[in-house]
């Protein structure tokens, strides 16, 4: 039997972004092995995790080891290369322990080395230090689209037949239950409104929507926005909101559902994106995304989005007009669409293809 063990810094950090995707990984990672006993036999999962974590495990049943003095990265860094890990140490958030060798790690994106403007001077350099360090020492690097992996090889992260992609999942959304209460508390009228997520990084690219919201075409629609950044984030960036933008702060999945089942469209407008789980989130939904051309987005998107400039905020006016006058059979014909090219990214999917780089780095090759 080979002992895997999960780097569980995840645990001590707001469940969001990339923690989503290690607990959605570590779950399908658990519910495949239940599926199949043989395999299960195999191979004894566990979680290393600092003493003190806010979040509980991915499952009850998932055996978690605490350990170490330390907590964030200076646990991850110190305590954590002490821990017994067994046979492998696999990291899902981007980072690892540079001591490690014995370790697969998912790196999501290169947008530190693409974007730099988007980060402070001490995350850029501790990034742009460790990334090549950990692409060279471990065993497997894995990342979440072609788009991300091409980026990682191009910035002398890790070469590229020593990358994996395994595609981040969009399915966790419809095992929530809509809460509607979110329509009422903000008023929000049904179809006449579309939903941004509120975030200033610069790659993110929020600045064009708010310019496409001060087009007099839309003054009678509102843009919704959704997130961690507030009205002081939005002006310590130099950003004004016109009247007929809401800031909806953090909202809970069911909250998230309920929201985009009841908008016109989800709009994403990022420079650049390693994956794009929000459209997808929508599209599942069968609520139409309208996105820029960039990145790993139309990789992941399809045909089944709108795309826009990324700088052009004629374009996503128009889009987001086109989607609103369109008839009942059109609007159906687009949510099927959209539906269908989304549920190609099922947790179950991604579950499956981490176990198979899993089981190629434990056998020997043959031969």
């Amino acid at each position: 039997m080979h002992s895997i063990s999960f780097n569980g810094r995840f645990l001590d950090a707001p469940q969001t972004g990339v923690q989503r995707v290690a607990r959605e990984l570590i779950l399908s990672v658990l519910q495949h092995l239940d599926a199949n006993p043989e395999l299960r036999s195999e191979l004894n999962l566990r979680l290393i995790a600092p003493k003190v974590t806010r979040y509980d495990k991915p499952r009850d049943d998932l055996k978690l080891v605490r350990f170490g003095r330390f907590s964030g990265q200076a646990w991850e860094q110190l305590d954590l290369p002490r821990a017994p890990t067994g046979d492998l140490l696999v990291n899902l958030c981007n980072l690892s322990p540079l001591a490690s060798t014995n370790s697969i790690t998912m790196i999501h994106d290169a947008q530190v080395f693409q974007t730099p403007d988007s980060y402070s001077r001490a995350f850029r350099a501790w990034y742009k230090f460790a990334l090549p360090r950990i692409g060279k020492s471990a065993r497997r690097i894995l990342t979440v689209s072609n788009f991300s992996a091409d980026q990682l090889a191009a910035n002398s992260i890790a070469p590229r037949d020593k990358i994996d992609v395994v595609h981040n999942g969009v399915d966790h959304i419809l095992n929530m239950v809509p809460d509607n209460s979110v329509i009422e508390r903000f008023r929000l009228e049904p179809g006449n409104y579309d939903v941004g997520v509120a975030n200033v990084q610069t790659h993110k690219n929020v600045s064009v929507l708010l310019r496409t919201y001060q087009d007099q075409r839309l003054k009678n629609r509102t843009l919704v926005l959704f997130g961690s950044a507030d009205l002081e984030a939005f002006e310590a960036a130099g950003l004004h909101l016109p009247p007929n933008v809401l800031l909806a702060g953090r909202l809970s999945d069911s909250e998230l559902r309920a929201l985009l089942e009841s908008a016109n469209s989800l709009l994403f407008p990022s420079r650049t994106e390693g994956f794009g789980l929000p459209p997808l989130e929508a599209m599942i939904l069968g609520v139409p995304a309208i996105c820029s051309n960039t990145g790993a987005l139309p990789e992941v998107c399809g045909n089944a989005a709108i795309y826009a400039a990324p700088d052009n905020p004629t374009g996503w006016v128009n889009a987001i007009l086109d989607i609103a006058s369109e008839r009942p059979s059109e609007r159906q014909y687009r949510a099927e669409n959209c539906k269908k090219q989304a549920e190609k990214y099922t947790w179950s999917k991604a579950g499956e293809k981490l176990i198979g780089v899993i089981c190629r780095e434990l056998r020997p090759p043959s031969g």
